[in-house]
């Protein structure tokens, strides 16, 4: 094998090449985001509403898995009409760094 393979072989190895594509949530994008969802959610992903769910501390992937539902209009049923509107707006990459957000909160809003 040449040196250029060695390298590359080393790269894969190490998992620092990154697939097209697939970029690193950024969780401060994703604050920025949130202000919006804070009117039902709460600042910190606390829910301010009886019967609106916490964000805080939430599971990342069920985040974006949930947004994602909205988004596509597969989630139904409780305030999922205001949620698919909101999810509208949102972009892959939005999604992406709410739910890094979300989920580096703490659960309970720290208490």
């Amino acid at each position: 094998m040449r040196l250029k393979h060695y390298t590359i072989a080393g790269l894969f190895a190490l998992g620092t090449v990154v697939p097209a594509g697939v970029m690193a949530a950024d969780a401060e994008a994703g604050k920025a985001k949130a202000a919006v969802c804070a009117a039902c959610h709460g600042k910190d992903g606390i829910a301010s509403i009886p019967g609106y769910p916490n964000l805080a501390g939430q599971n990342e992937a069920y985040l974006k898995s949930a947004l994602k539902a909205y988004k596509n209009k597969q989630r139904s049923g409780g305030q999922a009409a205001i949620m698919q509107g909101q999810a509208a707006a949102l972009s892959d990459e939005d999604i992406a760094n709410l739910a890094a957000y979300y989920s580096s909160l703490p659960a309970g809003g720290g208490k």
